[in-house]
């Protein structure tokens, strides 16, 4: 009998089965990585959403600054229009961004959600319900292959030290045989030792062997068993899966602009705007409102009126050569003012200086260099400084260089200094600014 035994016998060989006892536990904890799997496509839904609003917000921003540097920079026509068309495309699309931002958090993350709480239900103790159910019925169907199955690991380690003591009182036998200091008696107790060995072994090996029929009788209930439960858990996966793969195919709908037929329509109508860009009507308008195109009021022989109540300056001569729009006062004393140029020039140009090649003789310019070498300028200190007079408005003057103050019509204020030749005063805001002004822009306090 000692031939049937080996000492690698004894060695466990670890196995990764599914009907190993225990490794159920793996389809078992599929069900709780369900539950997190849906939360974790939540929150990557709801990522996605947070960077579509983002997008869509900086887009708009994106959108709104530079309409606003398009319409105040230099560019005109209809250049100006395919370039602002850009704008209006960013517009649309944060509005569909923010659509799919709507359609992703009200849409597909609520589905997710009521799923997720309809399939899984808690439980008082902590875990779900089908999880719950999943272990105890797994349980219940291995146990009792489980209980033979260790009747076997019980036979098989009796039958093995049996095989194991049988070897050894074999070799004892033996030696002993060579010993010639045994007396016949030990030697009788080492061969009886033998021979209760061999039965032990014959008992054992019996034993084993009854045990692992009962457990292959076993099995077959058992496999039936644990297959019914784990096609359960199949199931219970398979609607996850597929209602996973049923929500990504919804959640790339929403993502998909491609096939939203507004998105299409929104570079239709860019590239239309584009192409309707016109070098030559450009050109066309900004001679008619910009160049030689444009009227003229020529001078003229004009003869002195008393109601010309305004002297035009030096300064205003250079400012109309700017393109500045000069104001008068007619009998009733409104304001009559030139109508400005075409809407469509933006601010950009308003600010800017041309140099102009013209100018009046300096001797007529209260302003001008020798003013600052103290030749002709009336406000100088030998000029005699006149007694503060508290004046009012009667009309209002916006200030047309750094040195002129800007008013409304019933604004009081201070002057300092007596009319000049040229029709000017010197006064001082309430807010303590100084500056120059029409004379007969205001009358006194009483």
């Amino acid at each position: 009998m000692s031939g049937s035994y080996d000492d690698s016998v004894g060695v466990e060989v670890s196995s990764d089965s599914f009907w190993e006892v225990g490794n159920y536990k793996r389809t078992v904890k599929r069900i709780d990585d369900g539950h997190r799997l849906c939360n974790d496509l939540m929150n990557c839904i709801h990522e996605r959403a947070r960077i579509e609003k983002v997008y869509a917000q900086q887009l708009t921003e994106w959108a709104k600054r530079w309409k606003q540097l398009v319409e105040k920079g230099p560019q005109y026509g209809t250049v100006e229009r395919a370039w602002c068309a850009f704008m209006s495309e960013a517009e649309k699309v944060s509005e569909l961004h923010l659509e799919v931002k709507g359609s992703l958090m009200n849409e597909d993350f609520e589905k997710i959600k009521n799923w997720q709480k309809e399939a899984f239900h808690k439980q008082m103790m902590g875990g779900f319900k089908e999880t719950k159910e999943a272990e105890d019925g797994f349980r219940k169907a291995q146990k009792p292959w489980a209980k033979k199955l260790k009747e076997v690991e019980a036979a098989k380690k009796a039958y093995h030290a049996a095989c194991k003591e049988e070897k050894l009182a074999i070799s004892r036998e033996t030696n002993s045989k060579a010993d010639p200091a045994l007396n016949p008696e030990q030697l009788k107790k080492l061969q009886d030792k033998v021979e209760r060995s061999k039965q032990d072994v014959l008992k054992t090996k019996e034993k084993y062997e009854k045990s692992l029929k009962e457990l292959d009788n076993a099995t077959p209930q058992y496999m039936e068993n644990m297959e019914q439960v784990f096609e359960q858990c199949q199931q219970f996966e398979e609607k996850r899966l597929r209602f996973f793969r049923e929500v990504l195919l919804e959640v790339q709908k929403h993502l998909d602009l491609s096939n939203v037929a507004s998105y299409k329509n929104i570079y239709r109508e860019l590239e239309q705007n584009i192409k309707t860009a016109d070098a030559v009507e450009d050109l066309r308008w900004f001679r008619a409102n910009q160049g030689p195109g444009m009227s003229m009021n020529w001078p003229q022989f004009e003869e002195w009126s008393a109601d010309l109540n305004r002297t035009l300056s030096r300064r205003e001569k250079k400012k109309a050569s700017d393109g500045v729009t000069l104001t008068g006062i007619n009998q009733t004393g409104e304001q009559v003012s030139q109508p400005n140029k075409h809407s469509s020039v933006s601010s950009y140009e308003k600010n800017q200086s041309y140099p102009t090649d013209w100018s009046d003789e300096e001797s007529n310019n209260p302003f001008s260099s020798t003013d600052a070498n103290g030749d002709t300028n009336p406000f100088d200190e030998d000029t005699p400084p006149a007694m503060e007079v508290r004046v009012r408005a009667l009309y209002d003057y916006e200030g047309q260089e750094q040195d002129e103050l800007s008013f409304k019509a019933g604004d009081e204020l201070t002057k300092m200094e007596n009319e000049d030749e040229q029709g000017w005063c010197k006064g001082r805001l309430d807010n303590g600014q100084v500056g120059l002004y029409p004379a007969n822009y205001v009358e006194p306090i009483q």
